[in-house]
């Protein structure tokens, strides 16, 4: 990401799941001006982000009360291609909360609404020597929260 790439505009609201606006840059596409496969699961690390941010939890707040989120699963799957310059929608919700485990659910949507790919991450929460830990409590009912006000994706959408 270059310092000069405006940030992505992020809005949330309740029962739904975290909205980020994107623009897919040139340095993210392919010769052909498609967006390349490897920058989708930095997409979601922007949406992930963003929805932490937005429940009060940002990530630099978590990692400085001395837990990280460490990736465990990572899935994307693609539908159709997002273009040079094209607006999208990245739709990111807590679909799973556990004391030890996340998991997020992303859907990339073009500028017609259209499903361009839906993914996942896991997470396990440790301390700072990498080992596992149970998440405070009271990140854990604000994630729990979230997870059941995001309504699960359209399955086919």
């Amino acid at each position: 990401m270059s310092a000069s790439a405006p940030a992505p505009l992020a809005s949330s609201s309740a029962g739904g799941p975290h909205r980020t606006s994107l623009r897919v840059r040139y340095a993210e596409t392919d010769a052909m001006g498609v967006a390349h496969h490897a920058v989708y699961p930095v997409w979601f690390e922007v949406g992930r982000s963003d929805l932490m941010r937005d429940l009060g939890l940002s990530y630099a707040e978590v990692e400085a009360q001395g837990y990280f989120l460490m990736l465990t699963d990572l899935g994307v799957q693609y539908r159709r291609a997002a273009r040079y310059d094209e607006e999208l929608t990245l739709l990111t919700r807590v679909e799973e909360v556990r004391s030890r485990t996340l998991r997020f659910g992303y859907e990339v949507r073009g500028p017609g609404g259209d499903l361009l790919a839906s993914g996942h991450t896991g997470h396990i929460v440790t301390d700072h020597s990498y080992r596992p830990q149970r998440l405070p409590e009271n990140l854990l009912r604000q994630l729990e929260q979230a997870a059941t006000q995001a309504p699960q994706p359209e399955v086919g959408a």
